[in-house]
């Protein structure tokens, strides 16, 4: 009938109270005690206040309150729980357990026993909730992480009663999937919880903000943490060029716009291979020339993750220019002649190949393949690039014939009886002769001097001009036929030359000779005449052809 858990402290209160009990029971004079109130099982949460009721109507003696078996003091005195206070009416039997601020400790089984009358409550439950600590996510309140790379956030629920749930909120919406642990304190009652997120790159952007949410009974509108997620990534760039297209020799303008997560550190600028070494900014002018079109100007843009770079060719429009400039030729007669000319310019340009003095286009290719030349085709040829709206620009080139020498030379030449008097004989030959012979009647003379007759050659621009020179010309010579000959590697011209008795005054021995010639920068055609017996002998004079005349 009586408590087991009185303590020593009352030990002895118990004894005589049981003696009082025998006494009052054998003596008649104890009346029934009954509880209207007995405690009940309650859940409160930490840090509440709580009131156990305990109510005996008409019983006057000792009240014990019981925790866990252990007596917290006798009747109303609880000095040793400071937050512990027996309340209510004494008189009226009322004997309630006020707890202040209910702590874990608190969490326990509670008795309210009357123990004159030998009686013992229900045991009643107080079950603490303990909410969890604020939410802890590892590295906020900012998450950095690298363009490309997963996302694993971490979030700590501690020293909750009972264990915490936590959810992961994006947007508003629950993000599903996250793993889950808790972990048994050494108390044997609260526990922590460890959530872990994990995000593939696709399903984040930088700035969204991913909410954990801890709950449970003692809090179920739960505590929140937040993260910010920061993504860093290289420099984004664009490189833009204006004006576009730009006529060579104007001012162009580069702007190197650049996002970048850290912040740009440095602007680095090129063109082509060559550092542009007094530019650092984002904004780069220049006056542009032909070379912008093939060598790109490059920006390169560093952040602490690294660089990037971005090039951009400029749309200069200059007029042509010569990549690859074609070579005279000296061919062998009736073999293939192959110029190679090559332009570069901007717009696209048109290329003409003409023989010089010919209006007439052998090409509009690089390339201009004579077949099977002829003597004839030795000359000029000019390749000419025009750039429509912006410039033109030509080249001009020899072709030499390797053949047999050609003789041309006026076939009657004349001269005073009595005087002296010459024939000339003009040779072009390529390679050049390697005889050249006058002969007449039995005589045949190359050079120097024989009786009468002298022989001399001349080189010139043109050619060779042979000269056989006859002094005190007597009436037979104007009856012989004389023959000048040319040789070379690839054979021989003859010309046969008569001469004829000049009338006229005393003095008039000069011999005319004419020919064409192509001099001057744009071998502008020239009338040349050679005078015979002149003052000036053997100076050619020669005359510019208006092109009208051609």
């Amino acid at each position: 009938m009586f408590s087991p858990a009185c303590c020593n402290f009352c030990w002895d209160l118990c004894f005589h109270s049981r003696l009082r009990v025998l006494e009052q029971m054998h003596a008649g004079f104890l009346l029934e005690a009954v509880f209207s109130q007995q405690p009940q099982d309650l859940v409160v949460v930490a840090g509440q206040p709580v009131t156990l009721p305990c109510t005996i109507p008409g019983y006057h003696g000792v009240v014990l309150w019981i925790k866990d078996g252990l007596a917290l003091g006798v009747g109303r005195d609880l000095s040793g729980y400071p937050r512990y206070t027996v309340i209510g009416d004494h008189s009226s039997g009322e004997h309630h357990l006020r707890i202040q601020r209910v702590e874990l400790m608190d969490d326990a089984l509670f008795e309210c026993q009357a123990v004159q009358a030998a009686m013992r409550s229900r045991p009643a439950r107080l079950t603490v909730l303990v909410p969890p600590e604020n939410p802890v996510i590892s590295g906020g309140p900012v998450v950095s992480l690298r363009a490309g790379d997963p996302l694993n956030l971490t979030c700590h629920a501690d020293n909750a009663k009972p264990a915490a749930s936590i959810l992961w909120i994006r947007n508003g919406e629950v993000l599903n999937g996250a793993m889950y642990s808790k972990t048994l304190l050494r108390d044997g009652r609260r526990e922590s919880t460890v959530s872990t997120l994990y995000l593939s790159p696709s399903n984040i952007e930088t700035g969204q903000q991913i909410i954990c949410r801890a709950s449970n009974k003692a809090v179920p509108n739960g505590k929140e943490s937040s993260v910010t997620i920061d993504i860093q990534h290289l420099p984004l760039v664009n490189l833009s060029v204006e004006p576009q297209p730009v006529l060579e020799g104007n001012l162009v303008k580069f702007h190197c716009s650049a996002k970048a997560n850290p912040p740009v550190t440095l602007y680095r600028w090129a063109k082509g291979a060559s550092i542009i070494k007094d530019v650092t900014g984002d904004t780069y002018e220049v006056m542009v020339d032909h070379s912008f079109f093939t060598e790109p100007v490059s920006c390169e843009v560093t952040n602490p993750l690294g660089s990037t770079n971005i090039s951009r060719n400029v749309d200069v429009y200059f007029g042509p220019r010569m990549a690859a400039e074609p070579q005279s030729l000296q061919v062998d007669l009736g073999s293939d002649a192959v110029f190679n000319c090559a332009w570069t310019g901007n717009p696209s340009l048109t290329i003409v190949w003409m023989k010089r003095g010919s209006g007439v286009v052998l090409s509009n290719e690089n390339i201009l393949t004579l077949k099977s030349v002829r003597q004839e085709d030795a000359g000029k040829y000019v390749c000419r690039a025009v750039v429509p709206r912006v410039g033109a620009g030509e080249k001009e080139v020899s072709l030499t014939v390797n053949g047999p020498p050609t003789i041309s030379s006026t076939q009657t030449q004349q001269a005073l009886h009595g005087e002296k008097g010459q024939i000339k004989c003009f040779i072009r030959s390529t390679p050049p002769p390697d005889r050249i012979a006058w002969s007449w009647k039995e005589t045949v003379l190359e050079s120097g001097t024989s009786g009468r007759y002298t022989v001399e050659t001349v080189n010139t621009d043109e050619g060779v001009i042979s000269t056989l020179t006859m002094s005190n010309i007597v009436p037979a010579d104007f009856q012989t036929i004389y023959n000048c000959t040319a040789w070379n590697s690839f054979g021989s011209d003859t010309e046969i030359i008569r001469l004829k008795e000049q009338g006229g005054s005393q003095g008039s021995t000069g011999s005319i000779f004419l020919f064409f010639s192509f001099e001057g920068d744009h071998n502008q055609p020239l009338l040349c005449v050679l005078c015979n017996g002149c003052a000036d002998d053997h100076v050619a004079q020669c005359f510019t052809i208006p092109h009208w005349v051609l």
